[in-house]
């Protein structure tokens, strides 16, 4: 894995930890933030060797969006603006279409980018210190990162347009009621349950677990039809599979199975 300046790469066990670590600039995006975030989705979503890969942070702040030290605030900022974007839009399309489970987890601030952020993980755990804003609105910009795709989608379309209409920071609460995160815990507890949730998927049949990923999220652009079609060829590719002889043996046996992600 490439060295990187604003984040922090770790894998342990199968376990790809990438987590912002620019507590200076309150893990802000620039260009080159964009341009790590794409090299490590893309580099662990095609590493084998790893299942699952959580998204975090060091300190906090999660990610508090766009580096507005970096622009002028008018119209001169168009180009940089659109480049970041780009970047950063690549690397939501990798950790959205990896085929290895994705879990987010955050303890603080999540804001403009970093609320997009948070929405694209497979599983998304909150501290109860946590804060969500979708932020865009309060310097005049419309939403980015993935977040108007996401947003109707995990929480309904009148539900995301109140939230982004009436600029309320979503508290640790109120997420896990509208579908945005699947659990809270205490902040003191947080870093223990986010490593026991990304151990108890990694020791699962990934590679079966990621193309379950896979056709749900693909489930929205297809027909009932499509879909059972390519539930179909998922399935019959996966008895091909270790795990899935390893599973069957168990099922028989006296001891779990031992999956291996393969």
């Amino acid at each position: 894995m490439s060295d990187f300046d604003s984040l922090t790469v770790e894998t342990t066990d199968g376990i790809a930890t990438v987590s912002f670590d620019d507590p200076d600039s309150r893990n802000a995006i620039d260009l080159s933030v964009a341009d790590e975030l794409v090299t490590a989705a893309t580099t662990l979503g095609d590493d084998p060797d790893v299942r699952c890969i959580v998204l975090t942070h060091t300190s906090q702040f999660f990610c508090t969006g766009a580096d507005l030290t970096t622009l002028a605030g008018d119209g001169s900022d168009t180009p940089t603006i659109r480049h970041i974007a780009g970047r950063l839009h690549e690397a939501i399309v990798q950790f959205h279409q990896t085929e290895t489970p994705v879990v987010g987890g955050i303890d603080g601030v999540a804001a403009g980018a970093g609320f997009a952020l948070a929405l694209c993980p497979d599983l998304l755990v909150l501290s109860d210190e946590a804060r969500l804003d979708f932020a865009y609105q309060r310097i005049g910009l419309t939403g980015d990162g993935g977040s108007t795709f996401f947003l109707p989608r995990l929480i309904g379309l009148r539900a995301a347009k109140e939230l982004v209409l009436l600029d309320e920071a979503v508290t640790p609460e109120r997420a896990l009621d509208l579908g945005l995160a699947n659990e809270v815990v205490a902040t003191e507890e947080f870093d223990d349950r986010l490593s026991e949730v990304a151990a108890d998927i990694a020791e699962g049949p990934t590679a079966a677990l990621g193309k379950t990923m896979r056709l749900l999220t693909e489930s929205y652009d297809r027909s009932l039809e499509e879909q059972l079609s390519a539930e179909t060829d998922a399935i019959a590719g996966a008895t091909k599979s270790t795990d899935y002889e390893r599973g069957f043996a168990a099922f028989f046996g006296d001891e779990d199975a031992a999956f291996t992600g393969r």
